[in-house]
Parts: C-alpha cells; structure tokens; sequence
C-alpha cells in the first residue's frame, strides 16, 4: 500500500484497504505490510506507529545525527513513561554483532518484552541493524522502518532483510523479518548532505535496469535536477521514490527468501561488497552499488550477455547522478576478486552475478537468476573500470 501526496504507484503495492495505516495480512501480489510515502509523515509518527503496530512500550532506535535533527520532532506525542530512545553513531561500520549486542542489553535493561514495538528511524544501517534487533529480541517482536536517506527509502527499509557485518564481510550474519510498516516522508531528506543523498540514486538506477526501461528514463530525465544542490525539493521525486520502492516489491513479493527472481536486486553488489569491504566500510554504499553497476555490465558484455550500448546507458545514468564511475586506486583488484568468492550470493565456490541483458530485462542465467563467473572474466571488467 503507498499513500501519496498526488502520486500514484501503479499496482505493485496493494492499494485496495481503505486505511493506510491498518496491518495488512498478506494476500496474494501483496505485501504484508503497508509503506506509506507522503511529505511530512514524520510529525505524526507516533500516531503513525500507534495505528500500524501497537504496543505497550515503544522503543526507538534512531541515527545519532537525524536524531539531532529531528529528535524534538520524534519525541512528540509517545508516552515518555513507556518509551525508551536509543541512539547508533552513523556510518556502515556500526552495523556490528557489538552494536547489536548493545541494544538488545539496554532493551532487557529497562524490561522490555513482547509487547515491545521497536521504530526504526535512520539510514540501511540503523534500519538493517534495528531490524536484527527486532528479529532476534525475544523470538521476534514488531518493527516500524522509518527511512531517512534516500537509500533507505527505496532500499534497506523494503523487504524484510535485516543483518550486522563481518570482518568476513556484509550481511553475513541476518535474518528475514519483515516491518509492520514502513513510513517514508521525503522532506526529511532536506537535510542530509548531498553526497549522501546522491547515493541512493545508484539503487533507483539498479531498480530501472533490473525491471523497467519507462522508469529508468524517466529517472534518467530527473537525474541533472536530482544530482543538483537542492534536491530534495524536486518536484518529481516522491513519485519516483513510490516508483521504485514499488519495483522492489513487485520483486520481493515473487521471491521473498531470495531463490530466485529477488536475486535480480542483487545487480552491482557482488563487486561493490567487495569494494567496501576492502576500504574497511569508510565508502557510502551507493557509490560502491554505482561502480558495481559498472563493472557488472562490462562482465555481461564480456559475456555476450548484453551489447556494449546497456554499458554506455548505465555509466551515462551513474555520470548524471554524480556517482563514481571506476574502482578507486587505493583498491587492490586482486583482493577484490577474492573477496566476491566469501560473498554470500556465491554457490559451489564460484562468483555469482546478477546481470542485464538490457536496461529493464535480466538474465535468467542458468534457472537461477544469476550467472557463475570465471574469475578471468571478472578480473578483465574490473581492469576496464580502474
């Protein structure tokens, strides 16, 4: 379900309860659960909450700087006796089995329980970590994602994935747990840098390539404003926050446990997984997603999967964005290389990607979605894009 603010998902999100704050059961090319995209959601978030997932304790979990921000904002209308505020340092490398370790310590100090509904309100990091909280606190008690990067918002907050990372590398320890909601409003994307917020355009490219041409030209058409100094207040942009946050699930209400169409979503990240794992997580992710994209398409080239022309419209929508186009010096190809055979997404020790064969199609590969790559292959497409 998507409420809007004069915009309109088209049919890839259940629109047919009559109040968009109710739990939905899951049905049939439903979610289970409602998102709700409109501008200034977020001044009645407790209300909002309240409605989507009741509770008698109310736990929030919140980014340490949208906190500062927007603290005053989160804090109204919750009941400050039953309500505990809980705060991570921003950045991906707090998303640690420590971080999770400290906020399910501090939940079982003040007591709470299974009438504990936890609130969410950050980027992928607070929303993946959080979401682990709720999934493993007492067997799994209630989350509300509210997103606050546009990252967030198009990507981590939508599907049910939750999970820390490893020396070993991302999201390796996790589960599936899906929200009771997912509340975005876009105003609050006002304040985020612009580097942050150039970041989530790289997962809105990945989602027109992997599922629709019309939406990845009409992002295309978008980008030069959105890649501008004052996005935020771009005119078309919530509609192609629904747009794409209803391209995700379309995808996850196919294949919620990932065996076979979710793989898709995946496009980008085997190379950017490893990118950032080498630079120690001091990378934003969607640059890292924005390289990936890059050099997954010159292996799908390389493999006369797709032609040379999807190569050139993805590194002109990633040049439009403002995005990185090539592996950063500093990054050793080699280690690069390795690191994808430790990827989670890899079977039978072999590299496995997600590819285009052309903007809105993927390949179906061997049955699976995704396509075992030699090693020389993949070394070769890097080499190009270094």
């Amino acid at each position: 379900m998507v409420n809007l603010d004069g915009a309109r998902v088209a049919g890839e999100l259940n629109s047919s309860h009559p109040n968009a704050n109710a739990a939905l059961m899951p049905a049939n090319g439903q979610l289970p659960y409602p998102v709700i995209v409109q501008r200034g959601l977020l001044s009645t978030l407790s209300q909002q909450v309240s409605e989507c997932a009741p509770a008698y304790r109310y736990a929030v979990i919140a980014d340490r700087t949208v906190f500062t921000y927007h603290g005053d904002i989160l804090e109204r209308g919750f009941p400050s006796d039953r309500t505990l505020f809980l705060t991570v340092p921003p950045g991906e490398r707090e998303k640690t089995r420590e971080q999770w370790a400290r906020l399910t310590d501090a939940l079982l100090d003040w007591g709470a329980g299974r009438d504990t509904t936890i609130v969410a309100v950050g980027g992928g990091v607070v929303c993946d970590l959080a979401g682990f909280v709720a999934a493993t606190f007492m067997r799994g008690v209630p989350i509300v994602q509210v997103p606050t990067t546009l990252l967030a918002m198009v990507d981590a907050s939508v599907g049910g994935k939750t999970g820390v990372d490893t020396a070993a590398g991302k999201n390796l320890v996790g589960a599936f747990h899906n929200p009771s909601a997912v509340i975005v409003d876009p105003n609050v994307l006002g304040s985020l840098p612009l580097p942050v917020f150039r970041s989530g355009l790289a997962e809105m490219i990945k989602h027109g390539v992997l599922a629709s041409e019309s939406y990845f030209e009409a992002l295309n058409r978008a980008l030069p404003e959105l890649s501008g100094e004052n996005p935020a207040h771009v005119a078309a942009l919530t509609q192609l926050i629904a747009d794409s946050i209803g391209i995700k699930a379309k995808v996850v209400i196919e294949d919620e446990r990932e065996g076979g169409r979710r793989q898709t979503l995946n496009f980008g990240h085997t190379i950017a997984h490893a990118i950032e794992q080498q630079a120690g997580y001091d990378m934003l992710h969607g640059d890292a997603v924005a390289i990936g994209m890059i050099v997954e398409t010159e292996i799908s080239t390389l493999l006369g999967i797709a032609d040379a022309s999807v190569g050139q419209r993805v590194r002109d929508a990633v040049t439009r964005a403002g995005l990185p186009l090539t592996v950063p010096a500093e990054i050793d190809l080699e280690v690069v290389l390795a690191a994808t055979y430790g990827d989670k997404k890899a079977r039978g020790g072999v590299a496995r990607y997600a590819l285009p064969e052309r903007i809105g199609t993927m390949t179906i590969g061997d049955g699976a979605w995704s396509v075992g790559v030699a090693n020389e292959v993949a070394r070769a497409a890097l080499q190009r894009h270094a």
